[in-house]
């Protein structure tokens, strides 16, 4: 499978965000990586249902939802309503993993499960036939442009072997960090979806950047 391009709609234009997805339904894009932080969870607050619904409006492509909030279980038919296809929930946060995502799936979106830089690939070996999508922190989650961790590419191999030995189809996407210097050796380890936010979103072309992530 070609890898696939997921924008971070964290480091758009929000005073012109409709510029900004008019831009990316243009482009080379496959997802919207949308980022929702409570302030709890991670230092930070970013949006929520609302907004999602006003993006789903204007989208044309889908919506990877990535829940950085606490007791992520009470809010999944909302997100689903505001229009989620993809919703991640983070390992860290969430005490009964099974039944939620069973939830998700029961929704009729794709499952995920998001990895701290902190937690090991072991915490999935029960779960990983589940899961439509492993994402892996490649920061501390909660604000976009940090560096990129080092230890993401060994990560991304342990994963891979959990995902083969498995026998399972689980997709494995990297968020935080992620530039043109560093996207061929992810891909090349085997990370199969990139979510890029600063490196997107400053560049002078945006569309043309997508594209040459696309095309590596």
């Amino acid at each position: 499978m070609k890898h696939l391009i997921a924008p971070s709609l964290l480091s758009a234009n929000f005073a012109n965000l409709e510029g900004d997805i008019n831009m990316l339904n243009k482009s080379e894009a496959d997802w919207f990586h949308l980022d929702v932080m409570d302030g709890v969870f991670v230092p930070n607050i970013s949006f929520g249902i609302p907004v999602i619904k006003a993006i789903k409006k204007l989208a044309d492509k889908p919506l990877d939802v990535h829940l950085m909030i606490v007791q992520p279980e009470r809010y999944i038919s909302a997100f689903k309503a505001a229009g989620a296809d993809i919703l991640t929930i983070h390992m860290e946060a969430s005490t009964h993993l099974h039944r939620s995502i069973a939830e998700i799936k029961t929704e009729g979106m794709k499952a995920g499960v998001v990895l701290n830089p902190h937690t090991p690939i072991s915490t999935l070996t029960d779960i990983i036939s589940d899961l439509d999508m492993v994402l892996l922190m490649s920061v501390n989650p909660g604000f976009g442009g940090q560096k990129f961790i080092e230890n993401t590419y060994r990560k991304i191999s342990r994963l891979k072997d959990l995902i083969i030995k498995s026998d399972a189809n689980t997709l494995i996407e990297i968020d935080g960090g992620v530039n043109l210097n560093n996207a061929p050796k992810l891909i090349e380890t085997g990370a199969d979806v990139l979510v890029a936010g600063n490196t997107i979103f400053s560049s002078e072309n945006p569309s043309q950047t997508i594209k040459t992530l696309k095309d590596l």
